[in-house]
């Protein structure tokens, strides 16, 4: 499958109109894989995840078994394929199968083994569930309560995956903390060997005994999903799927780079934005870091959160040099950015979205401030927040998600350290905030009719808020075992169905909520060790986002991808789809 690319990658679909870039954006299939997965007893099973990967592309494609214990994949990977079977509480079975050529079907039936040492098991659980087993304080009021300890310290990475879990003294733990408190603008000596302590008790090398308990959704069955190698990224940020070209877009803020993936080949562009501080790392390979929060952003652009203009153009905050950059498709390549004014002290410029009249507006995460950007005129307007009181280890408030009214146009963003949320009217710049009703507001999206969507980080819940009155609805997400919250990042509101999508960054799950059913469902991802950001939908309704822990190791394989679900896959007529073509 893998295809040399002989032209610019942006140059490949010029002309290509938004349904033909919809039907282009991922691969023709080339054949179909089917198969059965019985456990030893001979039962069907149900949810098992089948991934199929082509090694010389770095591309795989994984689909979900039926009640039956059925699977088709159709698939346009081809030549000797890895497949692996994956079902919490059993052993993953590997095998490999040929595809491609004059061989366009094949079956593989499997049979699945169960689980049965403790030590395996354990090692087998997502990271939430080890996190989930400190001792942490009780009391809403208790600095090292659950709640408050999620928020200050798994917002960047995870913790209790394999790679943070290591036993490690109280002492080694504190050179960690002590770097995490200041990358949040704020250092506390009593406060880092108090957190040492609970991390060293917690983490002693034992196996743990929850046993959640995983769902497995008729509508999985319906679900594929598509996987691709990010080989030469370090901390792949937000990614948006371009409206026509059929190509992925990710920020690199690790490594100052624009990612442009094509779903086709499976292979990527890394375009270096003019200044930046990471030619060192374009020969070789950056994922070989080993310690917990060596990554600094400051230290370079570092690209965190992109949107498009009225222009075209992408417009991406650049935490460390505090500007905006432009970064032109059609060109393929970065512009000159927009400084952001020393005198404002605006600090860590961090999500972005654009308005309908093509205004940029952001949030500075390292700074009680948001702010607004005209690209006509490059002016530059900082607003200052309402005074708020911090919450947590951070410095200030953070000022984070951040999303734009379409019925109003006006700006509203949330301060993911001090349970705030506010709105900015767009001509007189009056600022209004209002108590968050989820501790921890982190993203948030307007769906179509102006209903506001809020992610709350700290307890693992949802809020839908009518922003006329301010009035809330609270749903919390499904828990596998009692008192086990999960750890919602950020959300996407599906632009055909306005279902709701919700990634959770410690439990190797994506979530999806259903407004007119008031339900989740819940789909795993392939790969365990999964910190998912942002997330775009391609033309076609496919959920896009970045897999990117910190450090690449933290990710199994070491490897950082990119992640497509199709929700309303059906094999049928994807190859129906395909004979047409052919």
């Amino acid at each position: 499958m893998k295809i040399p690319l002989k032209t610019p990658i942006s140059k490949k679909y010029a002309g290509v109109g938004l349904l033909a870039a919809a039907v282009l954006a991922f691969p023709a299939a080339a054949g179909t894989l089917t198969g059965m997965v019985k456990n030893a007893d001979g039962e069907a099973m149900n949810g098992v995840l089948i991934r199929v990967t082509d090694e010389s592309s770095g591309v795989s494609e994984s689909v979900y078994t039926n009640a039956e214990g059925k699977y088709t994949l159709v698939t346009g990977l081809e030549g000797t394929l890895k497949l692996r079977a994956r079902l919490p509480y059993f052993k993953d079975t590997r095998t490999t199968v040929e595809l491609g050529g004059g061989n366009t079907r094949a079956q593989e039936n499997l049979v699945m083994q169960p689980m049965t040492d403790d030590v395996e098991i354990s090692d087998s659980l997502p990271a939430a569930y080890h996190f989930g087993g400190l001792p942490f304080e009780t009391g809403d009021g208790a600095k090292f309560n659950r709640f408050q300890f999620q928020r200050d310290c798994l917002s960047c990475h995870q913790i209790g995956n394999p790679f943070t879990r290591v036993p490690r003294d109280a002492k080694s733990w504190a050179v960690t903390i002590q770097r995490m408190h200041r990358m949040v603008g704020n250092f506390d000596a009593d406060l880092r060997d108090e957190r040492s302590v609970i991390l060293a008790k917690g983490f002693d090398g034992k196996p743990i005994s929850v046993r959640p308990v995983f769902p497995v959704d008729e509508l999985l069955s319906r679900a594929k999903i598509y996987e691709y190698t990010l080989s030469k990224a370090y901390v792949p940020h937000d990614a948006i799927a371009h409206p026509t070209n059929g190509l992925i877009y990710t920020v690199d803020q690790g490594l100052d780079h624009m990612v442009v993936t094509d779903p086709i080949t499976g292979q990527s562009e890394y375009i270096l934005q003019a200044g930046g501080d990471a030619m060192k790392f374009h020969e070789g390979n950056p994922n070989e870091g080993s310690e917990v929060g060596l990554f600094n952003p400051t230290d370079r652009h570092g690209p965190h959160s992109l949107d498009m203009g009225l222009d075209g153009k992408y417009y991406v905050t650049n935490t460390g040099s505090t500007s905006i950059g432009v970064f032109n498709p059609e060109t393929n390549q970065w512009e000159a950015s927009h400084k952001i004014p020393r005198e404002t002290r605006a600090v860590y410029p961090h999500t972005i979205r654009v308005d309908a009249k093509g205004i940029v507006w952001f949030t500075l995460a390292g700074s009680e401030k948001v702010g607004r950007l005209d690209p006509a005129d490059g002016k530059f307007t900082i607003l200052d927040l309402p005074d708020a009181v911090s919450s947590g280890i951070s410095g200030g408030t953070q000022p984070y998600g951040i999303d734009i009214n379409p019925i109003d146009d006006s700006m509203w963003y949330g301060r993911l350290f001090g349970d705030r949320i506010g709105r900015v009217d767009p001509e007189t710049f009056e600022i209004t905030e209002y108590d968050s009703p989820v501790r921890g507001p982190r993203r948030m999206r307007f769906d179509k009719e102006g209903i506001l969507w809020v992610t709350g980080y700290s307890e693992g819940e949802l809020a839908r808020i009518e922003v006329d009155e301010f009035k809330s609805t609270i749903y919390p997400m499904p828990e596998f075992a009692e008192g086990y919250r999960p750890a919602p990042y950020a959300l996407g509101i599906h632009p055909q169905t306005q279902d709701i999508w919700l990634n959770e960054n410690m439990t190797d799950r994506i979530y999806r909520f259903i407004p007119s059913e008031e339900r989740f469902v819940v789909y795993p991802v392939p790969l365990s060790g999964t910190y998912t950001r942002d997330m775009s939908f391609t033309p076609d309704g496919k959920i896009c986002l970045s897999n990117n822990p910190i450090p690449p190791l933290a990710l199994e394989g070491g490897v950082l991808n990119l992640i497509c679900l199709d929700a309303d896959y059906d094999p049928e007529t994807e190859a129906a789809l395909t004979l047409s073509q052919n």
